[in-house]
């Protein structure tokens, strides 16, 4: 776990992300338990539901995140296995 934290950090040190997105990656490069969905970011970064959005937006833009196969109300995102490469 600590090598593939390493070596994601290490592969998005020029890519740019705000305090929030850092922080939530963490938690999923940590071993998040659950899905984590726009309302659970928004709820652990203090901040609204449409700013969660927009980070969790920029991150997929960025090929970090990709949304998982459920889609809907239920939509959730998982780091994208290729973020590590």
């Amino acid at each position: 776990k600590v090598l593939l934290k390493a070596a994601f950090w290490s592969k998005h040190a020029d890519t740019s992300m705000n305090d929030r997105q850092k922080k939530l990656l963490n938690k999923l490069l940590n071993g998040f338990v659950g899905k984590l969905t726009s309302s659970k970011w928004a709820k652990i970064a203090k901040c609204s539901k449409d700013t969660a959005i927009r980070d969790i937006n920029d991150l997929i833009e960025k090929d970090i995140l990709q949304k998982e196969a459920a889609g809907g109300r239920s939509t959730s995102y998982e780091l994208k296995p290729i973020a590590f490469l």
